[in-house]
C-alpha cells in the first residue's frame, strides 16, 4: 500500500502522523511511504532520518493526497485538507466530529474511508489510540493550570503545593479517566489538595483503593460539582463521552462561585468543551478570561510537547496502520471489530452512532458501509 504522512497544519501543531521508526516499519512489510518534506523537523525527525528509515520525500502535501491510498495524520484535517481527499481514499487520524459539523460534511461529501483514533477500541473496554495523548494533556493540564494562576498571568497568585506553614491549592478534577487520573496524579505529586469526581462508583473505588485515599473522590452531581467550585483554585475538565459532544458540566451562572483568579482547564475542548464558557484556543493565545476566570481550552495540547506526544502515537497507531496496510482496509476492519468501532464515515456515510445522532445524519452501521464496498 502507498502510505502518506502530511505536515500537520493547524495553529502550533509539530506533531507528525509517524516518526522515523514506524516509517521503517512499514517498508520492512513491503509497503510505500511518502512523506512531506520537513514534516517533523521542527521535533527533531530529519528528512535524511525518513529517507534512512525508506521514505520518499516529497514536496508538497497536494503530492500526498493526490497520490496516497492511506493518508495517516495527527489532527483533523482542515478545509484545504478534506477538499483533497477522494472517493474510497483512507484517512486515519484524530477527527473529533461530533462539534464539528463543517468537518464532518466536508468528509461525508468526500467520499472517502475515515478512521479516527478517538473511537477505537480494546479488549478492555478503553480507547488504546486515545489513551497516549489523554495521557500527556492530563498531564499537561496541571501545568497550564499552574502557571494560569501566577498572578504575572492574571491568576489569584497561588501555588498549587503551597509551603511549609501555607496551605496547598485546591485541584478540582471532573472525570476519572485516562485525563483525570493523570490529571489528579500531577497534582497530588505537587502537594497540591486533590478531589477527583465521576459518576462511575467502581470508578471511584478504583481511585481510593490506588491512592490509599490520598485523593479526595466525590460522586459527580451539580451540587457536589457546585460545591467544589467555591473552593477550587484550578478546576480541569476531563470527562469524555466516545465519539459524541462533551456534557457541559459548568454552566456561565456557576463561574460566579468562583473565586477571582481561578483557573478552568478544559481537556475536553476537542470534544466541544465540558464547560458552558469555554471555545478553542491556541498554544499562541492559550487563555482567555470570562467573570474573573481564566480559561485554557487549547485543542491540541499535547502538540505543546509534540515530541513525546508524537513517539507515544506513533507506538499506539502503528499495528493497527499495519493491520490496514497488510490486509485492505475492508478486511482488516472486518476482522477487527476494535479497530471497526474507529470507522466514523465510510463513502459518503456516518458509520458512529453518536456522531450521527449529534449532527442529525442517518446511521449507517460499519458492518453495512464496508460490505457495499
Amino acid at each position: 500500500m502507498l502510505i502518506g504522512v502530511p505536515k500537520e497544519i493547524k495553529n502550533h501543531e509539530y506533531r507528525v502522523g509517524l516518526t522515523p521508526a514506524g516509517v521503517r516499519e512499514l517498508v520492512a512489510h513491503g509497503h510505500q511511504v511518502m512523506v512531506e518534506k520537513q514534516a517533523g523537523t521542527a521535533i527533531g525527525f530529519t528528512d535524511d532520518q525518513y529517507q534512512s528509515a525508506g521514505a520518499r520525500m516529497v514536496d508538497t502535501a497536494a503530492e500526498i493526497f493526490a497520490r496516497s491510498e492511506m493518508i495517516i495524520k495527527v489532527k483533523e484535517p482542515q478545509p484545504v485538507e478534506y477538499m483533497q481527499l477522494r472517493p474510497g481514499q483512507i484517512l486515519y487520524t484524530y477527527l473529533h466530529l461530533a462539534p464539528d459539523p463543517e468537518q464532518t460534511k466536508g468528509l461525508v461529501e468526500s467520499g472517502a474511508i475515515c478512521i479516527a483514533y478517538e473511537t477505537v477500541t480494546d479488549i478492555r473496554g478503553g480507547l488504546p489510540l486515545l489513551a497516549p495523548m489523554s495521557e500527556v494533556a492530563g498531564r499537561m493540564a496541571l501545568q497550564a493550570a499552574a502557571r494560569a494562576l501566577e498572578k504575572s498571568q492574571g491568576g489569584s497568585g497561588v501555588l498549587l503545593g503551597g509551603v511549609p506553614g501555607v496551605a496547598p491549592g485546591h485541584v478540582t478534577v471532573l472525570g476519572g479517566g485516562v485525563v483525570g487520573i493523570n490529571a489528579a496524579r500531577m497534582a497530588m505529586g505537587l502537594g497540591a489538595d486533590v478531589t477527583i469526581l465521576d459518576k462511575s462508583l467502581p470508578r471511584l473505588k478504583e481511585i481510593d483503593n490506588d491512592f490509599d485515599g490520598r485523593i479526595k473522590t466525590l460522586y459527580s452531581t451539580r451540587d457536589a460539582i457546585e460545591a467544589q467550585l467555591k473552593v477550587a483554585d484550578a478546576v480541569i475538565g476531563a470527562v469524555l463521552i466516545p465519539g459524541a459532544a462533551a456534557p457541559k458540566l459548568v454552566t456561565r451562572d456557576m463561574l460566579k462561585l468562583m473565586k477571582p483568579g481561578s483557573v478552568l482547564v478544559d481537556v475536553a475542548i476537542d470534544q466541544g468543551g465540558c464547560f458552558e464558557t469555554s471555545h478553542a484556543t491556541t498554544h499562541q493565545e492559550p487563555t482567555y478570561v470570562v467573570d474573573g476566570v481564566t480559561h485554557y481550552c487549547v485543542a491540541n495540547m499535547p502538540g505543546g510537547v509534540a515530541r513525546t506526544s508524537t513517539v507515544a502515537l506513533t507506538n499506539a497507531t502503528l499495528a493497527f496502520a499495519l493491520a490496514i496496510a497488510e490486509k485492505g482496509v475492508k478486511r482488516a476492519l472486518l476482522e477487527d471489530g476494535h479497530l471497526k468501532n474507529g470507522l466514523n464515515v465510510c463513502c459518503g456515510k456516518v458509520t458512529y452512532e453518536a456522531v450521527a445522532r449529534d449532527l442529525g445524519y442517518e446511521y449507517v452501521p460499519a458492518v453495512d458501509a464496508l460490505n457495499a464496498l
